[in-house]
């Protein structure tokens, strides 16, 4: 998609490196479209809180149309428009480094030197690290998904990113088996399946040392109202066990002390009373 009718045009690329002469479109809170410098702009602006810049497209005949993810991260929406970037949602989600996260909040413009014109790219989700640093990410379903156009846009996003500390990744998909166990658990990421305090501390003595998950959930009590509370501690990390691996009742589970703080304070920030997944 091409920078026409988002404002001046961005200064030479050559002026200063590949990164350099990048601008950044954006939709503000009120709905307006402004533009600013890329290096400005990624200093102030809080893309984690904007709307997409543009819509996820419709496509007749696709069996995968535009849907939403609610964050466990920040307790809101985020708009997907397909399979791989909804499997991507999912593990930054997870992600405890994670603080925030949003889709196609920004429009990049740059200036391509060797065919004279503005082009634009909008990269499929953004997410805020702890330390305040970004990631803008594309979400492609096959290594060559986007030809030419996604591989020359790549060049310049990874320039501008580093140029302000963020970084910008094609995000493969993740095997077939970590997928599964995924979107197994992230059915139990809301805090409502985060049970009792009493529950989850039963649960990491319980499985202190790895045993079967049937196992551990069936010394703590009714394995249908232990094994919710067991899945959430999966997603969130307070309990762990290899994704790589189909997850059934024989998976070896073992509860993940040095995350217990950070997941602890997770569940705090979001609370239990935020809009149902």
């Amino acid at each position: 998609m091409e920078g026409h009718g988002h404002g001046r045009l961005v200064r030479q690329a050559a002026a200063g490196g590949i990164g350099a002469g990048v601008e950044a479109a954006f939709a503000t809170a009120a709905g307006q479209v402004t533009q600013l410098a890329w290096d400005q702009a990624a200093m102030s602006v809080r893309f984690e809180d904007l709307a997409p810049v543009s819509a996820f497209p419709v496509v007749p005949g696709r069996r995968w149309g535009p849907g939403w993810w609610w964050s466990a991260t920040t307790g809101r929406h985020v708009v997907h428009g397909s399979a791989a970037m909804l499997i991507q949602l999912m593990i930054l989600d997870r992600d405890l480094d994670v603080t925030g996260l949003s889709a196609r909040p920004v429009r990049l413009l740059w200036r391509d030197t060797s065919e004279g014109r503005v082009l634009s790219w909008v990269p499929q989700l953004f997410a805020r690290y702890a330390d305040g640093t970004g990631l803008l990410a594309d979400c492609p379903s096959s290594p060559t998904a986007g030809g030419d156009r996604a591989q020359r846009a790549r060049g310049v996003l990874e320039a501008a990113c580093a140029r302000v500390g963020w970084v910008y990744r094609c995000l493969e998909p993740p095997p077939a088996v970590v997928a599964a166990n995924l979107r197994w658990l992230a059915g139990y990421r809301h805090p409502r399946n985060q049970g009792p305090p009493g529950l989850r501390a039963a649960l990491a003595e319980a499985f202190g040392e790895p045993r079967p998950l049937a196992e551990g959930a069936a010394a703590v009590g009714d394995p249908l109202q232990v094994l919710p509370v067991a899945y959430h501690a999966l997603w969130c990390g307070y309990l762990t066990t290899p994704l790589d691996e189909p997850l059934h009742e024989r998976a070896l589970i073992c509860a993940d002390a040095e995350r217990a703080e950070g997941v602890e304070r997770r569940l705090d920030d979001v609370g239990g009373d935020q809009e149902r997944g």
